[in-house]
């Protein structure tokens, strides 16, 4: 009888073995490894998480505020196993270098020039980009600097049209680049605050009865990189100059025109801040592109990854290799 039971526990591992070495199960246990690095762009530290296999499509992911390439770090393990991710922290933000702003200003030129330089270090110079909220300007401003470079790109949640502000929004703007008085400066920090990245950022879209699904690990990261008054001049500085943003939008969107990207258009529908007129006005300058708008808000990929993972396979999918 004891051999009898030491026989089928026997069989039964044999199997549990065979089991996982199916590719399904392989997948699961030996998924890409993320890697965290750095590199130094002029003069400066760029930390940037990478995954994937270094020969396959590059996809290049854009933060946005008050996040990190943290606010990725449950789509890249989705993404690693088919494309070569970089997810970098811009100048600033996150493990990257944060400059004194009281001797160096902060602007979204600035913020692109790393990340340009960036890529240019670790060689690569084809890829998608993937942005969200202040990934655009960033974005947007590679595209129009190496448009060859660009093999794609997915908005989520990323505005390039007046049409995704609302009046209120675009006010906003215009006075914190106007106006740098340190009053005005004071209501700019007030973005920076605990309640403002908990309840005025990460909550602000989400219904009560599905903030449970909303990780405190985002924004436990996001303030502890907003912990101190340097930190949080950083941000103002950018939002003083965000309207050079909105100021490009018709250079950018005739780019858009001219070069006909291929585009997916991720959208968080319940979006207060970029609203989703501003996913729609894609399709104004690029009627091929693709649109999702998504049940979620401003940071969908918070809300649902899974979802936002299989739409962008599905869109590089289509783009195949080079």
């Amino acid at each position: 009888m004891l051999y009898m039971q030491q026989k089928l526990i026997f069989l039964f591992s044999l199997l549990w073995v065979a089991g996982c070495s199916t590719p399904a199960a392989r997948d699961v246990v030996s998924g890409p490894r993320v890697f965290y690095r750095s590199a130094r762009v002029s003069g400066k530290k760029i930390f940037y998480r990478e995954a994937g296999d270094p020969t396959a499509p590059a996809l290049i992911l854009l933060h946005g505020y008050p996040s990190s390439s943290h606010t990725y770090r449950e789509l890249i393990p989705r993404l690693a196993g088919r494309y070569h991710i970089i997810a970098p922290d811009n100048l600033g933000s996150g493990y990257s270098e944060h400059p004194d702003p009281k001797t160096y200003t902060y602007t979204f030129d600035r913020l692109a020039d790393h990340i340009e330089g960036l890529l240019a270090e670790l060689k690569i110079d084809r890829y998608v980009l993937y942005m969200q909220d202040f990934g655009a300007p960033v974005g947007f401003r590679l595209m129009s600097r190496q448009p060859g470079n660009i093999r794609g790109f997915i908005s989520q949640n990323a505005n390039a049209y007046l049409e995704g502000l609302t009046a209120k929004r675009q006010a906003f703007f215009r006075a914190a680049h106007a106006d740098r008085s340190k009053k005005q400066a004071d209501a700019l920090l007030n973005w920076t605050s605990e309640d403002a990245i908990i309840n005025g950022q990460y909550l602000r879209d989400v219904p009560p009865d599905r903030r449970d699904g909303i990780s405190p690990d985002a924004w436990t990261h996001d303030l502890y990189f907003l912990s101190s008054a340097r930190d949080r001049a950083i941000q103002v500085q950018l939002f003083q100059d965000y309207q050079t943003n909105i100021d490009l939008y018709p250079q950018w969107q005739e780019l858009l025109r001219r070069r006909r990207f291929p585009a997916l258009i991720v959208w968080g529908k319940n979006d207060a801040a970029f609203i989703p007129e501003g996913a729609k006005a894609f399709l104004k300058d690029l009627p091929q592109a693709r649109l999702h708008l998504l049940d979620a808000g401003h940071f969908a990929v918070e809300e649902n990854p899974a979802e936002v993972a299989r739409l962008v396979l599905g869109f590089m999918g289509e783009l195949g290799g080079d």
